[in-house]
């Protein structure tokens, strides 16, 4: 089993910034992405930021955090970071953490998610 614990959420005022954090434990042989979803109220999930690791630790964006967000991850304490700048009240959503982990080499890959931190964001 994979445990997936977020830290960072809170309210901050439009043009501030906060920082997420993800810790991912368990039962993990390796992790193959990992990343930051978030989903607004009667609006779909939609991804944030990813990091594909098994591709070189390739970063991808969503087209409306582009250049205010940075994914990042320490890979001796299998945590993923996102640095928000320059919020929006747009981005106010609750943001969820995921991993792509498999517990041995013959295993594939499966998806665990964080319980979600609130992120506010007033004008």
């Amino acid at each position: 089993q994979v445990q997936l614990v977020e830290s960072g959420g809170g309210w901050v005022q439009a043009g501030g910034s906060l920082r997420l954090s993800c810790a991912v434990s368990g039962n993990i042989f390796d992790i193959g992405a990992m990343g930051w979803y978030r989903q607004a109220p009667g609006k779909q999930r939609e991804l944030v930021a990813g990091i594909i690791i098994t591709i070189g630790g390739i970063t991808n964006y969503a087209d409306s955090v582009k250049g205010r967000f940075t994914i990042s991850r320490d890979n001796a304490k299998n945590t993923v970071s996102l640095q928000m700048n320059s919020l929006k009240p747009e981005d106010t959503a609750v943001y969820y953490c995921y991993a792509n982990s498999r517990s041995s080499a013959n295993t594939n890959y499966k998806t665990s998610w964080g319980q979600g931190t609130q992120v506010t964001v007033s004008s």
